[in-house]
């Protein structure tokens, strides 16, 4: 799995993230990769209907009808949305949150993304079988330093931890991956894809650095 967090970037503000939706489907095709897409929330609905994955960046274990403000899971489902990150570093939330939030998404059969921030965590929350476990320690996130290559033993250790627990969670490495080289690494280090933002939403080619990191998935 290769996801990419468009977080609020002004990059792909407005109509333009219907651009970077249209490359990232073209690519996902040509080399048969299945890549997933973030966008900013209030922009999911331009691009919900795409032909790969779209995630939301958060979700609410709040339900339908009169709540205001919330990332309600049964809704984003019927918008098309597959799935959501959960807990991201920069969206940190409660333990019961996020066992509610896995719990929630696997019963409405999305894809359910637990971003951790060291292996105690991820040994943790493995323990919910949630479809994947995001490693990305927070002093490296936007760094254009990866943790697969600044911090290889944390990838490793976090792919012992989670797949000790013998279910079906796949680990991702995200963290300031910035190249196919970091790709290529994070996944000789065990990991089973990638979560990565400013690496390619910055970037100045977008067509060249998807397909630098597809290259590299493969």
């Amino acid at each position: 799995m290769f996801i990419i967090n468009c977080k609020n970037y002004e990059e792909v503000s407005g109509d333009k993230i219907i651009k970077f939706v249209k490359i990232v489907e073209k690519i996902s095709k040509k080399y048969k990769i299945k890549i997933a897409i973030a966008p900013p929330p209030h922009l999911i609905g331009m691009v919900a209907n795409s032909s790969i994955p779209i995630l939301s960046q958060h979700v609410d274990n709040f339900g339908v009808g009169s709540t205001t403000g919330f990332m309600i899971p049964e809704l984003l489902k019927k918008s098309n949305v597959k799935g959501s990150l959960i807990n991201h570093s920069e969206h940190r939330i409660s333990s019961a949150e996020i066992s509610k939030l896995v719990l929630k998404l696997r019963e409405l059969k999305m894809i359910s993304v637990v971003c951790v921030k060291n292996v105690l965590e991820a040994k943790k929350y493995a323990k919910l079988n949630p479809d994947y476990i995001a490693i990305e320690p927070p002093d490296l996130i936007g760094s254009g330093k990866s943790v697969s290559t600044e911090k290889p033993e944390l990838v490793t250790k976090s792919v012992l931890a989670v797949n000790s627990i013998k279910n079906n969670t796949k680990l991702l490495c995200g963290a300031g991956i910035v190249s196919g080289q970091d790709v290529t690494k994070a996944l000789e280090l065990g990991s089973k894809g990638i979560l990565v933002a400013s690496g390619i939403i910055k970037a100045k080619n977008w067509t060249k650095i998807i397909e630098e990191f597809s290259k590299a998935m493969l």
